[in-house]
């Protein structure tokens, strides 16, 4: 699933490819991944304009359209993906289609997808049921967002309307590196647990953007999470798999405790 530093990525492949240049023609492959805009309108609002500079906010990529009020929405979902490339893929949905080469939304499962906003308003209205970016929170908002919620810490970290552009990999790394057990009461978080899991938030997403993931280390809880006898890279103590809030889950049972 696509998270903060993936999104990150694909917000430097549009950056790098796509910006400044004139889109000559938009190909839409599949109209399944369409939310709220129709192929015809997409085409007729993009053909011949041009991508300005795109930021983030959580997983949500915004692409302002120069000369227009209009802006393009990208929501990744679990599977969705920008390439630049000029061979189709069977996954491509919408492909932007330039002089030098082309930019594909390729997406397998399809279950978000691509939006025009009419005007920054629009998109303002979109994102509004998003909490903060996990990127630019300080530790004071961290606090405001979790302490007194009556739920377990790593369901509220990946819970997008509390924090956004956290998912399953990077809360699991986040508590890990912070010594705090994922099923743990935000109410039971005293000021060092809040202290820690922001700090260990910085470090990790620092390290993964320049990577455009979250890196596969064997130094990492996330590199050795999926091993058969996966242990603790900081302990070795074997790791403890199960669901949290739903969702698989690693922790270490010795650097973890409940």
């Amino acid at each position: 699933m696509p998270e903060l530093p993936d999104v990150e990525g694909f917000r430097r492949v549009l950056s790098v490819h796509a910006v400044g240049r004139k889109i000559r023609r938009v190909d839409v492959l599949d109209t399944g991944v369409l939310r709220g805009v129709s192929a015809d309108r997409l085409r007729q609002t993009l053909t011949g304009r041009r991508f300005g500079r795109p930021w983030r906010h959580g997983k949500h990529l915004v692409v302002p359209i120069a000369g227009s009020d209009s802006v393009v929405l990208l929501h990744l979902g679990m599977t969705g993906a920008l390439h630049w490339s000029s061979d189709r893929h069977r996954h491509d949905r919408v492909v932007f289609v330039f002089g030098s080469g082309e930019l594909a939304y390729r997406d397998m499962r399809k279950l978000h997808g691509l939006r025009l906003a009419r005007d920054e308003a629009d998109v303002r209205r979109v994102v509004a049921g998003l909490g903060p970016d996990a990127l630019d929170l300080t530790r004071a908002e961290l606090r405001e967002q979790l302490a007194g919620l009556r739920r377990q810490v790593k369901p509220a970290l990946v819970d997008q309307a509390v924090i956004a552009g956290l998912g399953n990999l990077l809360a699991d790394e986040i508590l890990w590196r912070a010594y705090v057990h994922p099923r743990r009461p935000c109410t039971d978080l005293d000021a060092d647990d809040f202290a820690r899991i922001h700090a260990r938030m910085r470090t990790v997403l620092r390290q993964a953007i320049p990577q455009g993931r979250v890196p596969p280390r064997k130094t990492w809880l996330t590199g050795r999470r999926d091993e058969k006898s996966g242990s603790c890279p900081r302990c070795g103590t074997t790791l403890n798999h199960g669901r949290v809030g739903g969702r698989g889950t690693a922790w270490c049972p010795r650097c973890q405790p409940d």
